[in-house]
């Protein structure tokens, strides 16, 4: 083995002190200058790159390189369609910020689900340690420490549609219905290309914090089927098993079908607490005898997931191409809610009861589009997409008290609430490689989009919200009920110019139409210089808009605790205005960036790029009233409260344009390949994140009073880590593998309310909170692969091994005893070490 002896102490102290790039390698290349591949595709015909075109389907022959017996390869040199409407651009080339997850990188994550595996291998991106209510239900992302409804979702260059189900309740993310990445199937991945910068202008004014685009396998040939198992070790719960089958087939010469099946379950992960209700000699003991560990709100929800996927394409005639994918998937989810003491129903359940708020959710798209090769010399793409997703959310194991004393009878299993939001997006693009004076390469894409989005609300069953409703989560009122839709009118230009041999230019407008907020214009300038072959600078500026979900506008809602009750408030409501709501307005963002890309040696690749996101009129939850206040906001709503309320633990808010925000960060990405001859290779890589969020400017309510408070500014500024560090380490000898991941999560602080075990002044207050923070930790992941031939690979690994967990609230800020963990953290999750064990079968 020959390295320089400088370049091996880097490296180590890179494995020590960094963290992987998202992106893994499975051989090195040198970097070259974007403009030399630019150059050389000019040299091709349209008709030859038409089918890589930025936002269309990608046919077999262009689906992107996949990892050989399941090692990683480098994707960073593979061609992406995300980001630029340049012809044949590398990952390593782009004028923005872009990493590429290969689907080898996601299965080595170890996790099951696809939101979870990119958290787990890209930094700037974190999901909350734990969801609340039927928030828990629906897995989101955050990226670079924004709302989830800031980040863009697209599948194969598509904007993908969002969940119907809303998180409700008061956090960092209240108000978001966020694309589920969970209803993809994970066997129909190709890979996953993630933009950061510059994206509002190319894709949808609302891709504030960036763009994920997820590529989907388009191969004609092969079967591939994986296993997975595993648990918690430490509890012995949270058993988690996953089926998944994918292959394609070929038709009428160059048509194609790739069809990927998944099914997914997961028991609850139940950490062991202490109710204060259940200790005898405490002051809120009820004078039961009943387990200890009886409330089991701080855990993992129940869930049993169907997805299913079909990507199918052909030549139609010479020079078009159809193309078109067909998504289903279904859910059955259940979380536990506070245990309810025997006091409450004692008819029903002398022992107490734990409700269980469940969610039967169906999700769908279906996706058409044919795609030419000249048109007036453009390269074009025709596309129609429309999805929805349902949901029914229930309450089982539970029952109304207030109908109990009145009628002697109450159901124990109900419908609160019915959701659908449904998206009709329809796509004209056209881009066209020319020479300005035969001197300037430029590449021209324009195009235009109109989308319709409705979202409508049922109201649950007469008992889930009569005389306060069913215990652990009341159903929606009649009141809370309706229909609302809008048009969205877009149309875009975007311009890549090569003014000298290695310097890129890109401009893009986009302007957008919304029918109930009005109009808005983005733009975006990218320029990246290559100094040499081995340094690039590159930057960006952008800005963006994001018009209030139809959502955010209408939802309203009212949640029960034990002692308390907390009311979501419509802005347009008598409720909302009794408390200062205005109407909303859409959010406005500019942003910066800047970065540099050098190889110090070969195959050794280094990239730091810093940003800024000025976002003004953000939306958000304003900060909650509590006591009479909320008391008089909720009667407004036509709700009544069950008896028993501790009125000063009841509190009411509402969504507001809360003020203006700025995020500060950088992003720092490395990986390099040891070729060790007889001992295999290594592949080493690097990721670092660090952001901040600080409120420049708060805005008033319509009565003068400012709509965030401590707590409030702290859901927006500090419950996203303010670094996050990824080491990682691929080994790869004959037909053994070994992957090794080192995590570290910065610091969370949250501003907690005081609880029912605080001193009697402090409780609930709305004016003093607990300073919480998470300290930072480091989570420890390995797995061990062998290939038996060909065909066959197994696997066994350890997330978390050495079991870390968010650090425990202490009891003044622990509610109930049993609350255990800050909830709105987006740092490690709750469920520590998780062991498994997969089989990956390829014919």
């Amino acid at each position: 083995m020959r390295l320089k002896p400088t370049l091996l102490a880097t490296s180590i102290i890179a494995l020590q002190l960094g963290a992987p790039n998202i992106i893994t390698a499975a051989k090195a290349a040198t970097t070259t200058p974007a403009t030399h591949s630019s150059k050389k595709a000019a040299k091709k015909s349209v008709a030859q790159t038409a089918h890589t075109t930025a936002r269309a389907s990608l046919p077999p022959k262009h689906t992107a390189p996949r990892s050989v017996d399941g090692r990683q390869t480098d994707s960073n040199e593979q061609m992406i369609v995300t980001g630029t409407h340049a012809f044949n651009r590398r990952a390593r080339d782009s004028t923005s910020p872009i990493s590429v997850l290969s689907a080898a990188t996601l299965r080595h994550s170890g996790q099951m689900n696809l939101a979870d595996a990119i958290v787990r291998t890209d930094p700037s991106i974190s999901v909350n340690a734990m969801g609340a209510d039927a928030g828990a239900l629906t897995s989101s992302i955050r990226m670079r420490g924004l709302n989830p409804n800031e980040v863009l979702v697209l599948v194969d260059g598509k904007r993908r549609h969002t969940t119907a189900n809303i998180y409700a309740d008061a956090g960092p993310q209240q108000g978001s219905t966020p694309v589920d990445l969970n209803m993809i199937p994970a066997g129909a991945i190709d890979h996953i290309e993630i933009l950061r910068d510059g994206a509002a202008a190319m894709y949808g004014s609302d891709a504030i914090a960036g763009v994920v685009n997820i590529i989907l396998k388009k191969t004609p040939h092969g079967l591939n089927m994986t296993a997975q198992t595993g648990a918690n070790a430490y509890n012995g719960d949270g058993w988690q098993y996953q089926l998944g089958v994918d292959g394609g087939f070929g038709f009428s010469g160059d048509g194609y079908v790739h069809m990927s099946g998944q099914m997914y379950h997961t028991d609850h992960m139940v950490p062991n607490t202490t109710d204060v209700r259940t200790v005898p000699g405490n002051a809120e003991y009820g004078g039961y005898t009943i387990p200890h560990n009886s409330n089991k709100v701080i855990s993992t929800p129940e869930e049993t997931r169907e997805n299913l996927s079909i990507e199918f394409g052909k030549t139609l005639t010479e020079g078009i191409t159809g193309y078109g994918l067909i998504t289903y998937a279904h859910r059955h989810s259940e979380a536990y809610e506070n245990y309810r003491l025997p006091s409450v129903a004692p008819s029903l359940y002398p022992y107490g009861f734990s409700p269980l708020e469940t969610m039967e959710e169906n999700d769908y798209s279906a996706m058409l589009g044919i795609k030419g090769d000249n048109l007036f010399g453009f390269s074009w793409d025709l596309s129609t997409t429309y999805g929805a997703d349902e949901a029914d959310v229930g309450n089982k194991n539970t029952a109304n008290p207030s109908m109990i004393s009145s009628t002697g009878f109450s159901p124990t299993t109900v419908r609160a609430e019915s959701y659908r939001m449904a998206q009709w997006t329809n796509n004209f693009d056209m881009r066209r490689r020319f020479n300005i004076a035969n001197v300037v390469p430029v590449t021209l894409a324009m195009g235009a989009e109109h989308r319709l989005e409705t979202y409508q609300i049922w109201p649950g069953e007469p008992a889930s919200y009569t005389s306060g409703g069913t215990q652990g989560y009341a159903g929606l009122m009649p009141e809370n009920a309706g229909k609302w839709g809008r048009d969205v009118w877009a149309g875009y230009l975007d311009g890549d110019f090569h003014p000298l041999k290695h310097w890129d230019l890109d401009f893009a407008g986009r302007f957008e139409h919304y029918t109930d907020v009005g109009n808005t214009e983005n733009g975006k300038v990218s320029t990246r210089y290559d100094i040499t072959s081995k340094i690039a600078v590159r930057g960006t500026i952008s800005n963006g808009f994001r018009a209030p979900t139809l959502a955010e506008e209408h939802f309203s809602s009212l949640n029960v605790s034990p002692t308390g009750a907390s009311g979501l408030l419509s802005t347009t409501s008598a409720a909302g205005r009794s408390l200062g709501a205005q109407n909303l307005k859409p959010e406005r963002s500019t942003s910066v960036e800047g970065g540099i890309i050098v190889e110090p040696v070969k195959g050794w690749h280094i990239s730091a790029d810093v940003y800024q996101i000025n976002i003004r009129d953000r939306i958000s939850g304003a900060a909650s009233v509590y006591d009479q206040p909320a008391l008089n906001a909720i009667d407004l709503t036509g709700a009544t409260l069950p008896v028993g309320i501790t009125n000063a633990d009841v509190s009411a808010n509402y969504f507001a344009n809360v003020g203006s925000t700025r995020t500060q960060g950088l992003d720092i990405q490395s990986d390099y390949m040891f070729h060790l001859h007889q001992y295999g290779t290594l592949t080493t890589t690097l990721a670092l994140n660090l952001n901040r969020t600080r409120v420049g400017h708060i805005n008033d309510n319509s009565q003068d009073q400012p709509y965030l408070n401590a707590q409030s500014i702290a859901y927006l500024t500090s419950t996203s880590p303010r670094s996050k560090i990824i080491l990682n380490a691929y080994w790869t000898k004959a037909n053994w593998d070994v992957n090794l991941r080192q995590t570290r999560y910065g610091e969370t602080t949250s501003m907690l309310t005081y609880q029912d075990q605080a001193p009697a002044a402090l409780q609930y207050s709305n004016t003093t909170w607990g300073q919480f923070k998470n300290t930072p930790v480091w989570l420890t992941d390995i797995e061990v692969g062998y290939r038996l031939d060909s065909n066959w690979h197994f696997a066994v690994g350890a997330n978390n091994v050495f079991n870390q967990r968010p650090r425990r609230l202490p009891k003044d800020l622990n509610y109930l005893g049993s609350n255990i963990y800050d909830t709105d953290s987006s740092g490690i999750g709750i469920a520590g070490g998780y062991y498994y064990g997969r089989i990956n079968a390829n014919f």
